[in-house]
C-alpha cells in the first residue's frame, strides 16, 4: 500500500519534530518515519549538558558567532553562524516556551538559570538538570502528538527508510532518466508486515541524526548509524566535512559496553577537574582554559594521559562541591554512577572519550536545501558548515530547533507550486528471498565499529587508513553483493548503510592531510 503527505520527514528528533510543528500549524499532511518503536528514541532524548539561549539584552550575537568560529578552529560557515545567533532566541522561545512548554530550571523568581560550557565566553546555557534533551523531546512530541490540534500528522514507527525515490533512478520509463534530479519521497520497510511501502511527498526532509554509533565506543543512540547519509549520497546529493568526527571527552568507563553513558560537558563547567591515575590534575599541560579547552583538546589530552600511564581511563572529580548540590544539579549522572557503585558526591569519575557528533553530513545551503529539488536535511545529518571542524558546546540542540524551523518556513514558502508524483510511475520495491542469517550481520556490524574505533578514531594515520581502506574494500563488496538479493531486515538496512558511511568518513580523511579541530592526523 502506497502512502501520500505533503510532507516526509524521516527522523523523530528536535529537528525533525520541531518542522513538523511549524508544517502541521500550516495545515500540510506530515508523516514522520522512524525504526524506533517509540518516537522518543532519538538523539536527542539522550543530550543532558543545555541548550545556547542567547538572549539579546544581554548577549551579543558577535560574541556567539566568535565562540562558534574560535571552538572550530576558525573553520565554521560564518554565515549560518550568524543566522544561529540572528534567529535562534526567538524561535527557542516560540518552540519551547511558548508551545511546547519545555521545562527548564529556574531560580527562585522564576527566572531562567544558565551555565557556562568549554569554549565558550559567557554562561549562555539553559538546561533541565543532566537531562536536557530528554526534556525537550518529551515536551515536543506531547505537543505535537494532540491529535485535536494536530490531526494531519502521523508517525510511522518500526518504519526503516530504504532508499530515498528519485525518478531517474526508480521510474518506470526511460524517459525518466532525463528528468531534473529530485526526491519525491522515500521506499520504507515495515518492520512488523515485512513490506515495503513506496511513500509520496512533495517535499522529504531529512532529519535522521549522525554516525556515531558506527564506532565501537559511543555516546549515542543505535539509530545513529548513518542511515540518511548514505540515503541521500546514493541518491546524489553532495556530502560535506565527513572527516570531521566530534569525540566526547568524558564517558563513563565501566570496562564492558559500546555505547557509552555520557557524563556531561557541564559537569567541568561547574568545576570538575581532570585527574590521571596518580591523582594529578594534566589539563593545564594541554591548554590554557584546562578543563574548559575545547572538546577535541581535552579528549586528546585524555587520550594521551592514558597512553602515557598505560591506564584505560581517567578521572573527574567533581566531589569537592557541597553533595546535596552535586545530586540536585546532576540527578541522571548521580544516579546512574551510584547503579555502577560510584557515589560522584565523594569519589571521582572513571572516564573515557567516546564518538559523540557528526560535524559533516548532507550540504545544505542556509535554508536547508540540497543539491537534490525537493530534499531538505536538518539537524546532525545535515552539514551548512555551521560547526566547521569542531563544533561548540550545546549547538546542536540549538540548531535543531533553529533549521528544523527555517526548513519549514522555506517549505511552506513553496510548496503550493508542487505536485506529488505519480505512484504508478515509481517501481515498486522488489523484496529479495534468500534468508538473513543475523549473526553474520551482526559480525560485520561489529567490525565496522572495531574498524572505525581503531584506525577512524582520535588519531588517524597513512598507515591506519590503508588498512581500513583493505577491509571496507572487501565488506562492501561482499555486503552488496549479498543485499541485492536477501531478505529485508532493519539490522541489514543498516549494514548497508554503514559500510558506506565508514567509507565516505574514510575517503574524507584520506583526503585531508591537515590536522584541525576534531580530525587529528599523524604525519607518518
Amino acid at each position: 500500500m502506497n502512502k501520500e503527505y505533503d510532507v516526509l520527514i524521516i527522523g523523530s528528533g528536535i529537528a525533525g519534530l520541531t518542522s513538523a510543528i511549524k508544517l502541521a500549524e500550516k495545515g500540510l499532511s506530515v508523516g514522520i518515519c522512524t525504526r524506533e518503536q517509540e518516537p522518543k528514541h532519538a538523539n536527542t532524548y539522550w543530550a543532558q549538558g543545555g541548550v545556547i539561549y542567547s538572549q539579546k539584552i544581554w548577549d551579543d550575537e558577535d560574541s556567539l558567532v566568535e565562540d562558534i568560529d574560535k571552538a572550530s578552529s576558525h573553520t565554521a560557515n560564518l554565515d549560518a553562524a550568524r543566522i544561529l545567533a540572528q534567529r535562534s532566541p526567538e524561535i527557542l522561545e516560540e518552540i519551547f516556551l511558548d508551545k511546547a512548554n519545555t521545562e527548564f530550571d529556574r531560580g527562585n523568581s522564576g527566572e531562567l538559570l544558565f551555565t557556562k560550557e568549554a569554549a565558550h565566553s559567557k554562561a549562555r546555557i539553559i538546561y533541565k538538570g543532566d537531562y536536557t534533551g530528554k526534556a525537550i523531546q518529551v515536551s515536543l512530541l506531547n505537543y505535537l502528538n494532540d491529535s485535536t490540534r494536530f490531526p494531519n500528522v502521523e508517525f510511522l514507527t518500526t518504519h526503516t527508510a530504504i532508499d530515498l525515490i528519485t525518478p531517474n533512478h526508480h521510474g518506470v520509463a526511460i524517459q525518466q532518466r532525463y528528468e531534473e534530479n529530485k526526491v519525491v519521497g522515500a521506499y520504507v520497510f515495515d518492520q512488523k508486515n515485512l513490506k515495503v511501502q513506496k511513500i509520496l511527498a512533495k517535499k522529504t526532509i531529512l532529519a535522521s541524526g549522525g554516525i556515531g554509533a558506527l564506532y565501537l565506543h559511543n555516546s549515542n543512540a543505535s539509530s545513529s548509524r548513518g542511515d540518511g547519509h548514505a540515503m541521500a549520497a546514493r541518491a546524489g546529493a553532495q556530502m560535506l566535512n565527513m572527516e570531521f568526527i566530534q569525540f566526547h571527552p568524558t564517558t563513563f568507563y565501566s570496562g564492558s559496553g559500546h555505547r557509552r553513558f555520557l557524563i556531561s560537558e557541564a559537569v567541568r563547567g561547574e568545576g570538575g577537574k581532570l585527574l590521571n591515575s596518580k591523582g594529578e590534575a594534566f589539563m593545564e599541560k594541554y591548554h590554557p582554559d584546562k578543563e574548559l579547552a575545547p572538546r577535541d583538546v581535552v579528549a586528546r589530552a585524555i587520550l594521551s594521559e592514558m597512553i602515557a600511564l598505560k591506564d584505560d581511563y581517567v578521572y573527574l572529580d567533581i566531589s569537592h562541591k557541597d553533595g546535596d548540590w552535586i545530586a540536585k544539579r546532576f540527578p541522571t549522572i548521580h544516579q546512574y554512577c551510584l547503579d555502577h557503585r560510584v557515589d560522584i558526591t565523594r569519589e571521582p569519575i572513571p572516564v573515557v572519550p567516546a564518538a559523540h557528533y557528526t560535524c559533516g553530513g548532507v550540504k545544505t545551503d542556509l535554508d536547508c536545501k540540497t543539491n537534490l529539488r525537493n530534499l531538505y536535511a536538518v539537524g546532525e545529518v545535515a552539514c551548512t558548515g555551521l560547526h566547521g571542524a569542531n563544533r561548540l558546546a550545546s549547538t546542536s540542540l540549538l540548531e535543531g530547533v533553529t533549521f528544523g524551523y527555517i526548513a519549514a518556513e522555506k517549505i511552506i514558502e513553496g510548496i503550493t507550486s508542487e505536485q506529488t508524483y505519480d505512484a504508478d510511475k515509481i517501481r515498486d520495491w522488489r523484496i529479495g528471498e534468500d534468508s538473513v542469517d543475523l549473526a553474520l550481520v551482526a559480525q560485520d556490524i561489529q567490525t565496522i565499529k572495531q574498524t572505525m574505533w581503531n584506525y577512524l578514531g582520535l588519531t588517524r594515520s597513512k598507515n591506519r587508513l590503508a588498512r581500513a581502506r583493505a577491509m571496507f574494500r572487501e565488506m562492501s563488496d561482499e555486503i552488496h553483493k549479498f543485499y541485492r538479493h536477501a531478505a529485508l531486515h532493519d539490522e541489514l538496512i543498516g549494514l548497508r548503510n554503514g559500510v558506506e558511511v565508514a567509507n565516505m568518513v574514510l575517503n574524507a580523511s584520506v583526503r585531508n592531510k591537515k590536522s584541525v579541530g576534531c580530525f587529528y592526523r599523524e604525519k607518518s
